[in-house]
């Protein structure tokens, strides 16, 4: 068909308003790219600690509520200073330890009155002499590294109560307890990123001087974790490589390919644009949206080219060709995308504000591309049309002989071969639904999963759980009470109780609290004699023993008591039989002036998370589901034709979930959005194959042939994208950021399988789902319509 020969009427409005006005719309994308590139240079990559916790969640509203007498259980930086040729007890080791203190102290961010380390006041020993309980700072006022200063230091760190805590259980290191501010005093969030490489600094000038150093904390996590990530620019590049290496093999057209690829990057300097206008910052979470932008705009990109080629080696103008595919192919993009940014939408119900950022984010990208891949696209190539060598390959691979590949892909369409695949389909959907099951919820290995095994962080919290007989990991329970009652007797002795019990439980190292120091204290006023180490039933004696005891086991209004549970791990089943053993507890004891509340400290915090996980889970997973069927229905207004487009993926939802359990990846904040992110890039896939299936029923073709038209137009692009995409991601495997190689292998399996069920699954489904219809007549048979695909 000629231009001439075409009617510039014909068409919809809106395929009229872009087509008549092609000039117009180049140029609006172009005035846009340029001013969200300039925006897009001004985003930053950032963290806060605020954003990875579910901040309305009771848990955290206590904690919340209490927080500022509740110093270092929040965010906090662990600092170990070991001495590798000795102990602590060495002058010229706490030299070095007294520089690094003060140079910490004075690092942006950090909370300078919560600060602790072996020389700072707060650290305070207690002791029984002949004249009664005395203390006082664990390094003493005249101390001069002498060898008799060097031996008070020892007694007073032995009756501290600080070994295991800030000295190792070797007394071969000592910690610096770095707690830090929510925000700076200008109201700025703390900065990891800078924090880090402070850290980092530090590190390197003080190791020279005969220390070994090891840092952990989430501000140093993440300070790693934003310096892996960009190798994920390199990652990226890699993919882009692979894709338009891909992409040229298939079309065998220069101008074409470098068009796909270019407008798929168009869109996603356009979200990254978006993002700093409406006041968004990317984070180690959420820095792989723009790669799943890039992806979905090559799926859809790929299929506008492959219509316009197919068109323009039938002999149709260029500009023709491009609105004939966009007629064809817009409702179907249209649908898949906002089904997409539907599904991604459906991650602001988690109240975790980073995922609801990346869930912003990627909804932003997505729709994005309904105006550069569905509409910027098309017109360009009404310009730049394909090569005619291109054209004429495109055009004899589908009137040539049936290839063997299409032949057997189109068998599934009957009987002997829809009942094997639908078979082999729910037999896998039972395997996944059963190991499913065994997904745990939150880490399921010590140290931070998110980084490699041997990563420099992990190697520092191996050391500091070894040196110290326990990990960094601390839930704290609350215990309320009226101002000025935190020490009545029958409180503590609740407190006592619960403490003890949790002493029982595995995964429990030790506790600390006010009963505690009273039993101390008690055994201590005996000549150590262990016979009494009992909390006495004295009011007296627990208001004795409170006045020398260290404000953090209680407030300055004394309204608060603070019972500390340090674990073995944050592994999810730790933390949940310590929560509910508490939980337990207290709706036994607590009474209207005594509560005890959940939680505090980093584990404390990582609990409420895990919780708020588990709740958000399948409950995300189904309204992505719900969602994209939604949409499926108004396109196709056949509710066969939806199941038959969503149960390939949740077929592969499942399958999915069972590789992270193969994998020993739980379900935690990293993992969280996945599954909804690869069913967005899959309903792609099925969608673009059932509309021209669905097109070709209409005119009365068997079920074969519309699956083979469809395979002939639109699977041929299923399949490549789907390899494509496949190779792209799985290079992050050697990503230094272990979450990102995780997510490698997933996005990987889902981009393979959602295509194989489109290509495999989807049409012995409609064998047994869809039928033909009633042939209607077309005034261009030969082009499938996907606007008018619809079952009676």
């Amino acid at each position: 068909m000629t231009l001439n020969e075409f009617d510039r009427h014909s068409g919809s409005t809106l395929e009229r308003l872009i087509f008549n006005h092609r000039a117009v719309v180049v140029l609006l994308c172009l005035l846009a790219t340029v001013l969200l590139g300039w925006q897009a240079s001004r985003l930053q990559l950032s963290a806060s600690f605020e954003k990875t916790i579910p901040a309305t969640h009771p848990f955290i509203a206590n904690y919340l509520e209490q927080q500022s007498e509740l110093r270092g259980l929040g965010d906090a930086v662990r600092i170990v200073v070991a001495n590798p040729g000795g102990s602590i007890y060495d002058a010229r080791y706490l030299e070095t330890l007294r520089e690094l203190s003060d140079e910490v102290f004075l690092l942006p961010g950090v909370d300078r009155n919560a600060l602790k380390s072996l020389w700072t006041p707060s650290t305070r020993w207690t002791g029984v002499t002949e004249e009664g309980l005395e203390g006082g700072p664990v390094i003493p006022a005249r101390f001069d590294g002498s060898q008799a200063s060097l031996r008070q230091l020892a007694a007073n760190i032995a009756r501290s109560g600080e070994i295991g805590q800030i000295v190792s259980l070797d007394a071969r290191s000592s910690i610096v307890y770095v707690p830090l501010l929510a925000r700076l005093a200008d109201g700025r969030a703390v900065d990891y990123a800078e924090l880090s490489r402070s850290l980092e600094g530090l590190r390197a000038r003080y190791e020279p001087q005969g220390v070994d150093i090891h840092i952990t904390g989430f501000a140093k996590l993440i300070g790693d974790m934003i310096e892996g990530v960009q190798a994920v620019l390199l990652f990226f590049a890699v993919a882009v490589a692979i894709a338009t290496l891909m992409v040229y093999g298939y079309s065998r057209c220069v101008r074409s390919t470098l068009l796909v690829v270019s407008i798929s990057l168009v869109a996603v300097v356009w979200q990254l644009g978006l993002l700093p206008m409406l006041g968004f910052a990317l984070n180690p979470y959420s820095i792989l949206v723009p790669f799943l932008v890039f992806a979905i705009g090559m799926s859809h990109g790929a299929q506008k080219m492959n219509g316009i080629m197919q068109d323009i080696g039938r002999g149709v103008d260029k500009l023709v060709a491009a609105r004939l595919t966009f007629r064809r192919l817009f409702l179907a993009g249209l649908t898949a995308l906002l089904a997409d940014a539907v599904g991604f939408a459906v991650l602001l119900v988690i109240d975790i504000q980073v995922i609801r950022e990346l869930a912003t984010a990627a909804s932003i990208g997505v729709g994005v591309l309904i105006f550069t891949n569905l509409i910027l696209l098309p017109v360009l190539l009404s310009y730049t049309g394909v090569a005619p060598h291109a054209a004429r390959r495109s055009l004899a691979v589908v009137s040539g002989e049936k290839h063997a590949l299409w032949a057997f892909l189109e068998r599934f369409t009957r009987p002997e071969l829809a009942r094997a695949a639908v078979i082999a389909g729910v037999a896998m959907l039972a395997f996944g639904v059963f190991f499913s099951t065994q997904l745990s919820i939150g880490d399921l290995d010590p140290g931070a999963p998110e980084l490699r095994p041997d990563s420099r962080y992990n190697r520092d919290v191996a050391y500091l759980n070894a040196a110290y007989g326990a990990s960094s990991d601390v839930l704290a329970v609350m215990v309320k009470s009226p101002e000025g009652q935190c020490t009545r007797l029958e409180t503590v002795q609740k407190v006592d109780e619960l403490e003890w019990q949790l002493r029982q439980i595995d995964g429990v190292e030790s506790t600390n609290t006010l009963a505690l120091l009273n039993r101390r204290v008690v055994t201590g006023l005996n000549e150590g004699n262990p016979r009494w180490y009992e909390l006495l039933p004295s009011q007296d004696m627990v208001n004795t023993v409170t006045a020398n005891a260290p404000r953090g086991l209680y407030n300055d209004s004394c309204s608060l008591l603070t019972l500390y549970i340090y674990l073995r791990d944050h592994k999810a089943e730790t933390l949940t039989e310590v929560v509910g053993h508490v939980q337990k507890y207290a709706a036994v004891n607590d009474t209207a002036d005594t509560k005890f509340l959940l939680a505090a400290g980093s584990a404390g915090i990582e609990a409420a998370t895990n919780i708020v996980v588990k709740e958000a889970w399948h409950l995300m997973v189904w309204m992505v589901y719900a969602a994209v069927a939604i949409l499926a229905f108004v396109t196709f207004r056949s509710w066969r034709a939806v199941l038959v487009a969503i149960l390939p993926l949740i077929v592969t939802s499942y399958l999915a979930e069972s590789l992270m359990v193969a994998l020993g990846m739980g379900v935690k904040v990293a993992t969280l959005p996945v599954i909804a992110l690869g069913v967005g890039i899959g309903v792609d896939y099925a969608l673009y194959i059932l509309s021209v299936m669905l097109a070709r029923l209409r005119e009365g073709r068997s079920l074969s042939q519309a699956y083979h038209d469809a395979l002939l137009f639109t699977g041929r692009v299923v399949m490549l994208t789907g390899v494509m995409l496949a190779i792209g991601v799985v290079t992050w495997i050697f990503s230094p950021i272990k979450f990102q190689a995780d997510m490698g292998l997933l996005l990987a399996f889902m981009f393979l399988w959602n295509m194989l069920g489109a290509l495999v699954l989807l049409p012995a489904l409609a064998f047994y789902l869809l039928k033909p219809a009633a042939p209607v007549d077309r005034s261009q048979p030969e082009i499938p319509i996907a606007t008018e695909g619809r079952l009676a």
